[in-house]
């Protein structure tokens, strides 16, 4: 049976922007392995909470998730995808989430991640899906007046906690939402509120690219490179087996060399 024509296109490649997608979880990978030697005290005690070092690298990873991430529902919208498979999709993003909560329970009873880079994801890619069906890539890329009105969209989210916070925001329950007056005691927090602004401009660029600037967005990388484009196919299986694999590693040599 021949897929319908709205299957076959959401499931072509932009090897570009999975080569972008591999480059963060490396990127990820490499800052977990850190954390997870400081963890074991392999390497000379490290701040991962607030030294600057640590903390702008892990901005700049989950910004490249985020943005990856709004540029692919760029990709799915332009490319037709049916809400079948959106929701399917999400299934994976929003069960892994939840995965990732039990697990940060057992190792951080204290600091469980109760909205992670995946959980915001989650609630993201809804906001983003209906978004995309209102405004899909090929008209906001023409339409002047709802590209500034998203671009706004995406200034005033990402500038809104730092004008408006309130303590009703401060619980497990509120602070997804991201208008908090201190941070919670998680091991990962990435809130609606400003991360939305991030995702939002990764639609954008990829949105204006794809009518714009096509074949640069499009186009093949590297041989070389193309390790990279394979593994950001799989990253979110990346994502929920790299942990365990590293921690794993390392609690063998730790008992090894005891």
């Amino acid at each position: 049976m021949v897929p319908p024509v709205t299957d076959r296109l959401a499931s072509r490649r932009f090897d570009r922007l999975d080569l972008w997608r591999g480059l963060a979880i490396v990127w990820m990978a490499c800052f977990h392995f850190s954390f997870d030697l400081n963890q074991v005290r392999f390497i000379a005690p490290q701040n991962f909470y607030g030294d600057p070092f640590w903390t702008q690298q892990r901005f700049c990873i989950v910004s490249m998730f985020l943005l990856g991430a709004g540029a692919g529902q760029a990709v799915a919208v332009d490319a037709g995808q049916a809400w079948r498979r959106f929701w399917r999709r999400w299934a994976q993003v929003a069960g892994c989430a939840l995965l990732v909560s039990i697990g940060s329970y057992q190792m951080f009873p204290r600091g469980w991640i109760s909205f992670g880079v995946l959980h915001g994801m989650a609630v993201m890619l809804i906001l983003l899906r209906v978004l995309g069906g209102a405004l899909p890539p090929a008209r906001l890329a023409r339409a002047p007046l709802a590209l500034a009105g998203v671009a706004l969209l995406a200034a005033v989210a990402w500038m809104l906690p730092h004008w408006v916070q309130d303590p009703f925001f401060d619980t497990r329950l509120t602070n997804w939402v991201g208008l908090i007056t201190h941070l919670p005691p998680t091991e990962d927090y990435v809130p609606v509120l400003p991360w939305v602004g991030m995702m939002l401009a990764g639609y954008l660029v990829a949105s204006l690219l794809l009518v714009h600037a096509r074949a640069a967005f499009a186009g093949a990388v590297p041989f070389f490179l193309r390790p990279l484009a394979v593994l950001g196919r799989w990253s979110l299986s990346f994502y929920m087996i790299h942990q365990l694999v590293l921690i794993g590693a390392l609690e063998l040599l730790r008992m090894v060399f005891k």
